[in-house]
């Protein structure tokens, strides 16, 4: 499936919403992390000072006893802690739990949670890293009912630095308050992400806008741009670098661009002379070869004593003016063609002009149809009337003299916004290699003509800002349709 398109204004805003999303995503997952951490060295930190604490309070109470006996037994132990590791565990808040240099558990402060396998002998693994590790300090960790718990290992010595029993204090994370905390500092910053974020959207907006302002000023003159008229430069103001140099580079494309249509117009004036020319040459030279030996023959058989020679001098008159008159319309319809119309606008009513145009063909299968009594239409009369009779004129000429049923239709109907005028007849039709000449000057397939008429019209038509369009099939008929703008 093809991902929508969406304008440059519209991804500059998303692009930037987007932004501040993801920045707000990563400062909270950067906040939680960074809380979570400060949770954990928190209770490293306290379980710490405690297990400082328990044992300095616990060296206080051995000192009277050390100075009485050289080295503390596990018994001696036993009966030293008798009562005292409650009172330490009371005192510090915290569960106290004492082992023997080979792991063997000795006495419990017996704290009110309990914890599987408290009193059992201390495993290997702890007892190594006890003996490797350079502060003979341990802490494990383990997860219980929902509850996250830290125990520390730790030596305990004599006043003469010997170490005398492990010292094995359980530790509860409890995070209530400071998860409460979490929830308060993400709550408060949730007002302030969606605070940031109706910011966010209101200068993405306005940002966005003022950044496409000046492409929307460059995509409106760019619409307008014709090869055929003069162009608009430019203007923008307060734009960035790109934009600048984009309307520079459009300014000179149309300095340029005038000067070549100045160049291409001469140009193409200049070869529609030239080919006028020819053809016009082309079409007096047909006539004055006739004329050429009509006149030599005359003067090579002229007997002015011939009882016939008057006839003969009617016979050649006769073909000499015959000569002259295909000269005069041949004259006559490059003139017509050569004129462009004046744009003599006047209101006329349509139905009434092709009414009165029609009336100069007595065939009885032309036929005119309308769906309005009156249309009214800003043109020059006169050459409407030249453009529906050329255009029934070419529809007549269309059918085969032969043809049993002839038909040409005249359908003239309106809309709110355009008149459309059609042109049906039943005849031969264009074939397919003939159809996207139809409209070039010079071009016909009858014996007789110059192909001048249909240019003519589609001349005129296009003059006054309307368009011609035709559909053909062969042996079937040909349509030309009309369109004008109201």
């Amino acid at each position: 499936m093809a991902l929508p398109k969406f304008s440059l204004r519209t991804r500059i805003f998303i692009a930037m919403i987007f932004l501040v999303i993801i920045a707000s995503l990563l400062i909270a997952i950067v906040t939680i992390s960074q809380y979570n951490n400060e949770t954990q060295a928190y209770h490293d930190k306290r379980l710490s000072r405690k297990e400082e604490n328990i044992k300095d309070h616990i060296r206080i109470l051995l000192n009277k006893k050390q100075n009485e006996l050289e080295k503390f037994s596990t018994k001696e132990l036993q009966e030293s802690f008798e009562t005292s590791l409650y009172d330490i565990s009371v005192v510090h808040k915290m569960e106290l739990n004492l082992y023997d240099l080979d792991g063997q558990f000795i006495k419990s402060s017996k704290a009110s949670f309990n914890i599987e396998d408290t009193h059992g002998p201390l495993t290997e693994s702890i007892l190594n890293e006890l003996k490797l590790t350079a502060e003979h300090r341990y802490v494990s960790k383990h997860f219980e009912t929902g509850e996250s718990y830290l125990s520390s290992y730790s030596y305990i010595y004599d006043n003469r630095n010997n170490p005398i029993a492990i010292l094995n204090l359980p530790y509860l994370e409890n995070n209530d308050f400071l998860q409460k905390e979490l929830q308060l500092l993400l709550t408060n910053l949730s007002y302030a992400y969606v605070f940031m974020l109706i910011i966010a959207v209101v200068i993405a907006y306005f940002l966005s806008k003022y950044i496409t302002k000046s492409l929307k000023t460059i995509n409106d003159v760019l619409k307008t741009t014709r090869l055929e008229t003069r162009n608009q430069k430019i203007e923008v103001t307060s734009s960035s670098i790109e934009i600048s140099t984009l309307v520079n580079s459009y300014n000179k494309m149309i300095d340029e661009l005038e000067e070549s249509a100045v160049i291409l117009a001469k140009s193409e004036r200049e070869q529609a002379w030239r080919e006028m020319a020819k053809q016009v040459a082309h079409e007096i030279k047909n006539p004055l070869t006739p004329m050429r030996l009509t006149v030599q023959s005359f003067e090579n058989k002229f007997d002015a004593s011939d009882p016939d020679v008057k006839l003969k001098l009617k016979e050649y008159s006769k073909t000499l003016i015959q000569q002259i008159d295909t000269m005069s319309s041949i004259a006559s319809a490059f003139s017509s063609f050569a004129n462009l119309p004046e744009q003599k606008k006047e209101q006329l009513d349509l139905v009434e002009t092709v009414r009165l145009a029609l009336d100069i063909f007595n065939e009885p299968y032309i036929s005119f149809v309308t769906n309005s009594d009156c249309i009214l239409l800003m043109f020059d009369r006169t050459q409407m009337i030249r453009v529906i009779t050329n255009l029934v004129k070419n529809a007549i000429q269309s059918i085969p003299e032969n043809q049993d049923k002839k038909k040409i239709e005249v359908i003239l109907e309106e809309n709110l916004e355009e008149v459309t005028l059609s042109v049906t007849d039943n005849g031969h039709g264009i074939s397919e290699k003939n159809k996207p000449r139809v409209f070039e000057p010079k071009f016909t397939t009858k014996t007789s003509g110059m192909g001048l008429g249909l240019p003519m019209v589609k001349n005129i038509i296009e003059t006054y800002k309307g368009a011609i369009t035709f559909k053909s099939s062969e042996e079937e008929g040909t349509t030309f349709n009309l369109v004008f703008p109201k």
